[in-house]
């Protein structure tokens, strides 16, 4: 950043200033500068990184046929990662998701959606593919986050694209993959982390869950106590109110973004000032400064939405303006708090968060969706990858719970918690294994699988980590 910021600044004369010798680091025109160098670069960036995305990557795409195989490592294979990432912005799918505005940003980028029927809450703010020319979304269908769409299949020497289509009047939970020839037909619910079938007849009318996917009920009766406020009159003024609740929302958190990338230019353009006497040692000044100040904003920020109050358990319909203010919350940047993984920092940040977080416990790259609903032992593992989610949100209706961990759990890699759970002492998940909602783990016990449920015979044992001796061996340090 600081030596795109030098560029910048040694290009543009009315700033260019700022590198001759005797420039004041307390004059108002460092002030004034940073500002117009922030608002340009950052506003500039969202107008044009749109622009791109929706023409070049469209381009790409002209020279790989779907359905055609392709030798891995060509032309086709390059155009199609470019696409790939040039089409995956986190920003845009963070700045529209949980909106209105979410199926015109995909559909500008190439998504089929068919013919909309508006939620205000079509899609999460995690949506991610592999080509949006060759995703189809039938009419109807919610999404709630974490979408993946695989369009492209992989073998050792070639690769090809293919169209994934999902069916209307559905609803998708959270983190699916969704390939290219999933047998998913109209009217289905897909729940979280379910592994989409390949083979045998079109699923419709019914719901999937785990991995491999069994059916289950579409609806439940308790889901459906807020479908009249999906029809008729009173479902439009709903959509309207929500509307401008989202719109706020948006404008409040690119405001905070801005807010944010102006002390870092501000910041960046006194380090260039300073660079000649100090050197090396004010860029890593610079860095520290930004590092901190970044967790600190961002955390502070979530605070002042909450009022410094923590979360309480709900239950509501998504047109209920309580739901409106709680998605403002998903909408805080998680990237910050990535860069704090695997060090004490990490869980620091989440006691300022307003987390229940004991001691000496291990972050390598958790995400927790609720914060102040989550409680974690002391001695807990959270491994990259794992989810505590709170909540959970099916067709129209979102409820939330607290989730408990005791003492010295741990989550494997890509593990999901959802809400109402409580791990006792001691307990493991495994890797990628979903614990569903409202579980009562035992202490001591080792769930597995998707959904999870308790390994027989492979039983959790403390002495692996505790040093005692196991299996005749003495334990390190020990004679």
């Amino acid at each position: 950043m600081v030596g795109g910021a030098y560029i910048v600044v040694t290009e543009i004369p009315v700033l260019s200033r700022l590198l001759e010798p005797g420039a004041q680091l307390t004059a108002a025109t460092l002030y004034v500068d940073a500002l117009i160098l922030s608002v340009v670069l950052f506003f500039g960036s969202i107008v044009l990184g749109l622009a791109w995305q929706f023409t070049v990557p469209r381009l790409l795409s002209l020279a790989i046929k779907p359905d055609r195989v392709y030798p891995l490592y060509g032309l086709q294979y390059s155009l199609h990662r470019m696409i790939a990432r040039m089409t995956n912005i986190k920003f845009f799918g963070w700045l529209f998701g949980d909106s209105s505005y979410i199926v015109h940003y995909l559909r500008f980028l190439g998504y089929d959606l068919s013919k909309v029927v508006q939620t205000g809450s079509n899609f999460g703010t995690h949506v991610q593919h592999e080509s949006p020319y060759l995703t189809t979304v039938g009419s109807g269908t919610m999404v709630a986050d974490g979408l993946s769409v695989m369009n492209a299949e992989f073998s050792g020497t070639s690769f090809r694209v293919s169209r994934a289509v999902i069916g209307p009047r559905s609803f998708l939970g959270n983190n699916i993959a969704y390939p290219a020839g999933g047998r998913t037909g109209e009217n289905t619910l897909l729940a979280t982390k379910v592994m989409i079938p390949l083979d045998g007849e079109v699923r419709e009318g019914t719901g999937l869950l785990g991995a491999p996917c069994f059916e289950v009920p579409r609806t439940v009766e308790r889901d459906t106590r807020f479908d009249h406020l999906r029809t008729g009159e009173e479902f439009r003024r709903n959509l309207a109110a929500k509307d401008r609740y989202n719109r706020r929302t948006m404008a409040f958190w690119l405001f905070l973004r801005w807010v944010h990338a102006f002390v870092l230019t501000v910041c960046g353009l006194a380090t260039l000032d300073v660079f000649g006497a100090i050197g090396p040692l004010v860029i890593a000044l610079y860095l520290a400064i930004a590092l901190a100040f970044t967790g600190c904003y961002f955390t502070l920020s979530e605070r002042l939405i909450t009022r410094f109050r923590p979360l309480e358990p709900k239950i509501c319909s998504i047109y209920d303006p309580y739901f409106w203010w709680h998605e403002r919350l998903w909408k805080v940047p998680e990237q910050y708090l990535k860069l704090f993984s695997g060090t004490p920092y990490k869980t620091l940040l989440w006691r300022m968060l307003g987390v229940r977080v004991g001691k000496r416990v291990f972050d390598d790259g958790a995400g927790l969706t609720e914060r102040s609903l989550t409680t974690i032992g002391d001695f807990c593992t959270l491994n990259q990858g794992s989810t505590i989610q709170c909540h959970s949100q099916e067709d129209g209706t979102f409820k939330s719970d607290h989730i408990v961990l005791g003492t010295g759990c741990t989550l494997g890699v890509n593990a999901l918690v959802h809400y109402g759970v409580t791990m006792g002492d001691h307990a493991q998940l495994a890797a990628d294994a979903f614990l569903m909602k409202g579980e009562e783990v035992p202490a001591h016990a080792r769930w597995v699988g998707n959904p999870a449920a308790e390994a027989r015979g492979n039983a959790y044992q403390p002495a692996a980590l505790n040093g005692s001796p196991q299996h005749g061996r003495p334990a390190p340090g020990r004679g």
